[in-house]
């Protein structure tokens, strides 16, 4: 039985969610934020070493907020904040898991025990101790991944979409991926589970959605061909193809995210080979993903717009960071975060512009092939500035080019929520306001599964699990200003 302390703490949290998640989110005021942890620790980029497309925006010009948003209902100009579309569940989680991961010694104890548990083979000590169980669920399951079952995804996704997403990238946990140095290859089995998880996922997911695979998921026999820049075998081509049809016939894009150097020519080269034959009249059904930390990218960008554009298939761009710091070898990655960063801001202000800058050499004396941009990225400041580029072309009324931006599920909602307020912002003013598409991206499986995944991308992503310290910051404001409205000092 509830007491009466419990009854009442828990009326004060309802009053909390009912009083500060009912406003619509609408125009962002631009603050300043610190810039979020990234690979290298070297101060932001002056104006000096801005591309020329960059340079129109002041280099200090503060990010879309994580914090207060203006109401434009015209009965109220009290500010409210872009994190209020969240339910209460959600920033309490987010705050919790953002403190052990911002903590390199939490982070690294929660995963060295979560590994253990999923190994386990005590009943007490693994997932079938049914308090664990509990416990991982209502944390880290909840926090990244969408559910086991279609009515779970379908509730999350539905939910997502009513905070004011556009749509969901959809990833399935269950990967064929082995250690390719001396495993065992059923090149069969593997790319047989492969094609019915893609498959599956693309079934699950909407029309406008996106699926996130890895070409490397159909086992060591397809990572060892791409390795040596070899054709996929025609096993593995009719699976790429079943799944291509199935996406192309539902209106879903697919999303093959890179791999490391040593197999990356064959990563593209395989993407490009899909796109050639479905991307066609101005669609992306497929994807290739682009590394702004590689110093080759920008290169290699150039290289695959000229070839776009002279074998006339639309191109589609999917553009990070990066996610192998920790193996690559260095010398191939730019030599300081502020590197890192103009890199991705100078690529993506060609990809929006759609004109060559000193990052991007191309297309030469032709005419900008068609694309589809993603700008898959949890930092603030590149996302304003992509959104500030993306304004200055609506107000110049020139035309858009197709452009989506995209966050993890359970990391950057500051980020995220601001570019959905925006967006509503945008769909109320009208005219020459951008209405920006913003995707969250989840993964479903079982919990084993899952947190198995999760495990494996931590690993890929060791600099990235560890910084989120500006949105454990952002989360811990939100409920600040949730409880201080409680009490009426908002």
């Amino acid at each position: 039985m509830a007491t009466p302390a419990r009854i009442r703490v828990e009326s004060v949290l309802l009053a909390a969610v009912h009083k500060h998640t009912t406003a619509v989110c609408v125009v962002p005021v631009t603050q300043h934020s610190r810039r979020p942890r990234q690979i290298h620790t070297t101060k932001h980029q002056d104006a000096a070493s801005m591309s020329p497309s960059m340079s129109a925006i002041r280099p200090n010009s503060p990010p879309a907020s994580s914090g207060n948003i203006k109401a434009t209902s015209g009965v109220s100009t009290a500010q409210i904040s872009a994190l209020s579309c969240l339910p209460l569940s959600s920033v309490l989680r987010t705050y919790l898991i953002t403190s052990i991961s911002s903590s390199p010694f939490l982070l690294n104890t929660s995963t060295v025990l979560l590994r253990r548990m999923l190994e386990s083979k005590n009943p007490l000590l693994n997932l079938r101790n049914p308090l664990l169980r509990s416990l991982l669920y209502h944390t880290f399951y909840k926090q990244f991944c969408m559910g086991s079952s279609r009515a779970e995804i379908d509730k999350v996704c539905s939910d997502l979409r009513a905070q004011g997403y556009s749509g969901v990238i959809l990833e399935y946990a269950l990967e064929v991926l082995k250690d390719a140095e001396g495993a065992e290859v059923n090149e069969e089995q593997d790319v047989k589970i492969w094609r019915k998880g893609m498959l599956d996922t693309v079934a699950i997911a909407q029309a406008g959605d996106f699926v996130g695979l890895k070409w490397s998921g159909m086992g060591p026999a397809a990572m060892r061909r791409m390795a040596d820049d070899a054709e996929p075998t025609e096993r593995m081509s009719e699976a790429m193809h079943a799944l291509c049809s199935a996406a192309k016939e539902k209106n879903v894009s697919l999303l093959p995210a890179a791999e490391e150097t040593w197999s990356l020519t064959g990563f593209h080269n395989w993407s490009l080979k899909m796109q050639r034959v479905y991307n066609l009249n101005g669609k992306s059904v497929v994807y290739s993903t682009y590394q702004a930390y590689l110093k080759q990218t920008p290169a290699t960008v150039a290289r695959h717009l000229e070839l776009a554009q002279k074998e006339n298939f639309t191109l589609g761009l999917k553009l990070v960071r990066g996610a192998y710091l920790g193996s690559e070898k260095r010398e191939l990655i730019h030599p300081s975060i502020e590197a890192t960063h103009e890199a991705y801001d100078g690529i993506a202000a060609a990809l929006i512009l759609r004109e060559r800058n000193s990052w991007v050499d191309a297309p030469a004396a032709t005419a900008w092939p068609k694309t589809n941009v993603m700008l898959a990225t949890h930092n603030a400041i590149s996302v304003s500035r992509a959104q500030a580029l993306r304004q200055q072309q609506a107000a110049s009324r020139q035309s858009l080019t197709t452009l989506t931006f995209a966050q993890l599920q359970g990391m950057a909602d500051e980020v995220s929520c601001t570019l959905v307020a925006a967006a509503k912002a945008a769909e109320v003013a009208g005219g020459k306001a951008v209405r920006e598409k913003v995707f969250k991206c989840s993964t479903w499986g079982t919990m084993t599964e899952c947190l198995n995944y999760l495990l494996r991308r931590a690993a890929e992503n060791k600099d990235a699990a560890g910084r989120t310290v500006d949105t454990r910051r952002a989360m811990g404001r939100e409920i600040l200003r949730r409880g201080r409205g409680v009490v009426g000092m908002n």
